[in-house]
């Protein structure tokens, strides 16, 4: 990755899909239609911040049309999002839209093929957690591109580092990439993005006190059931488990999530050893989804950086067939509601993301140990063994 990629400009569909959300965002304002409800979420604690209310209590300022959901999220975010606290729900919604269109733009433009990158983008638009995420107003896309920005574009920048901070600021999920800068022998990145975290919660600290306690002390675990979810959408081994085993807590979770914690790291020091700076930053970023307690479906956007990998590397076909697996039509074949008396071939469908990401590391593991080099006595240049 050079510096000439930030003087890019976006690709062309980006720009029309930010268009797109921004006219579909005033159409249902004026219409009154209610859109975005995690969006709705974040308009409501940052009213709740402004009005001196409890962040993680019932939030006032929810719509009637929207679920009666927490804020989930640390207090350094609500005050990140007190912009949208004057705004109508719409709006806010479309307002995320439109950066997420954005960011979808950056990142394909830092992982994808070049020339040939306008395809991907309307590639992208199929893919569930992409179309979940616009269409809940969520944050996931935002913060993979802070992320993919971070670690292929600023490698070697002084500012290497803080953006990982600051979106693990936002949600919680992202510091496992500190210890991707550490894996890859980044110290001085990594300890920027401790950094500028820390900073973070200080501020949270020192604006709202009584949030950041309440938030650090319990709601950290409490939000969304975060232990025992086995619900479908809830796509990570943790899931996985429960829905396979009925309770949440099993000895093949307690086996699993070490495991693909400790192959994930050899892969990104073997992928990175050989400048496969993407192919190891998506090791790392599969790898969280699958052992973090609640990874939803539109969390899995790192998806789309993958179908880019695999363009570039002159496999469209592999990139199309990735998008269908991951389009929502596998995971609708399994039936909702009895998650934990699926069929075998029901919980095939049901766990889509998290088997295709397993068999992922599976294939690439074995690739690597394949390529691995074979260490032979050495001999000199220009002499031949006797």
């Amino acid at each position: 990755m050079t510096s000439s990629l930030w003087t890019d400009r976006l690709p062309c569909p980006a720009k029309v899909l930010a268009c797109a959300v921004a006219v579909i965002a005033v159409a249902w304002w004026v219409a009154d239609l209610p859109v975005g409800v995690d969006s709705a979420v974040y308009r409501s604690g940052a009213r709740a911040v402004l009005r001196g209310e409890p962040l993680y209590e019932r939030l006032a300022a929810t719509p009637d049309w929207s679920p009666d959901l927490p804020f989930a999220y640390p207090p350094f975010a609500a005050l990140l999002f007190l912009p949208a606290a004057g705004l109508p729900t719409q709006l806010v919604w479309g307002l995320f839209g439109v950066l997420t269109a954005l960011a979808l733009g950056l990142v394909v433009r830092l992982t994808g093929p070049r020339p040939g990158v306008w395809w991907l983008l309307p590639l992208t638009a199929v893919l569930e957690p992409v179309w979940r995420t616009v269409g809940l107003g969520q944050v996931n896309v935002l913060l993979m591109a802070l992320v993919v920005v971070d670690v292929l574009a600023l490698r070697g920048s002084r500012w290497s580092g803080v953006l990982i901070g600051v979106a693990a600021a936002v949600k919680l999920t992202p510091l496992v990439f500190v210890g991707h800068l550490l894996l890859t022998g980044r110290r001085a990145d990594a300890l920027r993005a401790v950094g500028a975290f820390a900073a973070a919660g200080l501020a949270g600290f020192a604006l709202l006190p009584g949030d950041s306690w309440r938030f650090w002390g319990s709601a950290v675990l409490g939000a969304n059931d975060a232990l025992s979810n086995g619900w479908w959408g809830n796509q990570s081994l943790h899931g996985l488990a429960h829905r396979l085993a009925g309770v949440p807590a099993t000895p093949l979770l307690l086996l699993a999530v070490p495991v693909c914690g400790l192959v994930a790291a050899l892969l990104v020091r073997t992928l990175h050893g050989r400048a496969d700076h993407l192919g190891a930053l998506l090791v790392t970023a599969f790898c969280g989804l699958l052992v973090s307690p609640i990874s939803w479906t539109h969390h899995w956007v790192w998806v789309v950086p993958l179908c880019c990998l695999a363009a570039r590397r002159g496999a469209p076909l592999v990139a199309v067939a990735t998008a269908v697996l991951f389009s929502g039509g596998v995971l609708a074949l399994a039936p909702r509601g009895r998650e934990l008396s699926w069929t075998p071939l029901e919980s095939s469908a049901g766990n889509a993301y998290v088997l295709a990401a397993l068999a992922a590391l599976a294939v690439t593991a074995l690739r690597a140990a394949w390529r691995a080099p074979r260490r032979g006595p050495r001999v000199a240049p220009g002499r031949r063994r006797g």
